[in-house]
């Protein structure tokens, strides 16, 4: 599995050459993850079906019911993503962030997701 790095600012790594790159590790499986998580249902114009529906299940009072689930699957239909060992969430409404940990399983070996969404 190849993957383009991105820099802190989710913007593509250039100029490196096979640096730009992750290859084969957990680390590209997790960049896979994060990238589909923060991508919004309807926002790519190649494929309107594909994202993380955070405006219809998401996002909003009551849907903590919702959220967890849109979240898993997201994460278990990454390509590389094997399994989910652990999960949790937390929503703070004061800052209004939802914090996101798991550990899971991919086919290089695991890694650990600790990321406000």
């Amino acid at each position: 599995m190849r993957y383009r790095r991105l820099t802190n600012d989710w913007d593509f790594q250039m100029g490196h050459g096979s640096a730009d790159y992750l290859r084969d590790s957990p680390g590209t499986v997790l960049q896979a993850v994060m990238t589909r998580l923060k991508l919004f249902a309807g926002e790519w114009f190649n494929d309107t079906a594909e994202g993380t529906p955070w405006r219809t299940q998401v996002l909003g009072k009551y849907t903590k019911t919702k959220y967890d689930s849109a979240i898993r699957r997201r994460i278990l239909r990454t390509q590389g993503v094997t399994g989910i060992t652990e999960y949790r969430s937390a929503f703070d409404g004061e800052t209004r962030n939802l914090t996101v940990e798991a550990t899971i399983g991919t086919i290089y070996g695991e890694v650990r997701i600790q990321e406000a969404l």
